[in-house]
């Protein structure tokens, strides 16, 4: 097959992506494909043979990118290309144009939210992963919460708040302190802070706003944490995820040895029958596809899963989750990587 895969972008987890997508690219060609790796934003260069971005499985192409402990300055990669804010770059569309499947690489911005998918299909381009409907609902993390509540899926109480208007006070009276503050619609825990007292809000408003106008101020549910992949509608092995200090946040989550995964999860078989059913009822509920990653809680308080988020265009970095879930069931990381691709090559 010949598969292009999208990275990148104008989005905070930018370079979780380009790590993602290199990987991506580098299981793809060992399993046989042509594969053409591309920052959606960046394009392709002016007068760029296209058919040959396409590297063969035998030339000795590979791709690597580390992951810094410190989210990407956006406005600056925006201004070395003029002040260009058009997300779609030269010659990346006709590009896709040009594969059996686009795998798609990106994490949070456009790649997740649904637009890319939607150009895609408005394109006639088989990809992977979820539809634009599914992606939309998953990356506002308001909808999701709102749409759980109707399926009877536990998850923390929130309410949405705009500084220009909200006060601390509504805060206290509506969820409370200790409380977790958020931007709407990004991943990796981006703008993510955990506000313990008084003193902590100004500065988490401040981060969380640095991406959204608006935040979701949940009520801290303190417990384990769990994930649960979702493939092709079943459950995998859970992971629980212990970060070696603070919480998991952008650092812990990509950094080397900053978090200890254990996979499958000290769990009782019940806990397990629970957690896994909650998560493919989470990913049913916001309409997913092939596959996507639910991450819980579980409370000290009342021995509930709490859902905290869907994440419908997982990491696939060194230490990301869905690929050591697939592991523990004897799926190989290049095994992964063309299944899903596969899938995706059937919806078209």
């Amino acid at each position: 097959m010949k598969i292009v895969v999208l990275a990148g972008g104008i989005s905070p987890e930018r370079d979780v992506s380009l790590c993602s997508a290199s990987l991506i690219s580098n299981a793809l060609l060992s399993k046989g494909h042509e594969v053409a790796f591309v920052d959606v934003y960046e394009g392709v260069s002016e007068g760029a043979d296209l058919a040959s971005l396409f590297a063969k499985p035998d030339s000795g192409k590979s791709y690597s990118y580390s992951i810094p402990e410190t989210e990407p300055d956006l406005p600056a990669l925006i201004a070395s290309h003029g002040g260009r804010t058009e997300l779609i770059g030269r010659g990346v569309l006709e590009l896709c144009k040009m594969a059996d499947a686009v795998f798609i690489g990106c994490h949070g911005g456009m790649g997740e939210n649904g637009r890319l998918q939607a150009v895609l299909d408005c394109i006639d381009v088989p990809y992977t992963g979820s539809g634009y409907l599914g992606c939309a609902l998953a990356m506002d993390k308001h909808l999701t919460k709102t749409l759980l509540l109707q399926f009877s899926i536990p998850t923390a109480k929130w309410l949405i708040f705009d500084p220009s208007k909200d006060t601390l006070e509504d805060v206290k009276r509506e969820i409370g302190i200790p409380c977790v503050v958020k931007p709407i619609g990004c991943g990796s825990s981006c703008g993510v802070s955990i506000v313990h007292d008084e003193s902590e809000w100004d500065n988490a408003i401040e981060y969380s706003t640095k991406y959204e106008k608006t935040c979701l101020v949940e009520k801290m549910i303190t417990g384990r944490e769990f994930s649960i992949g979702v493939l092709d509608g079943q459950a995998l092995p859970i992971i629980e995820i212990i970060p070696k200090e603070g919480f998991y946040d952008y650092k812990n989550k990509y950094q080397a040895n900053a978090t200890e995964e254990i996979c499958p999860a000290a769990l009782s078989p019940e806990q397990t029958k629970e957690a896994q059913a909650l998560a493919v009822a989470v990913h049913r509920a916001l309409g997913l596809g092939n596959y996507s990653r639910v991450d819980f809680i579980l409370s000290n308080e009342d021995g509930k899963f709490y859902c905290l988020e869907a994440n419908n265009l997982p990491g696939m970095t060194p230490n990301s989750l869905i690929p050591q879930e697939a592991r523990a069931i004897g799926i190989s990381y290049e095994d992964l990587c063309e299944k899903l691709v596969l899938s995706a090559s059937r919806k078209a």
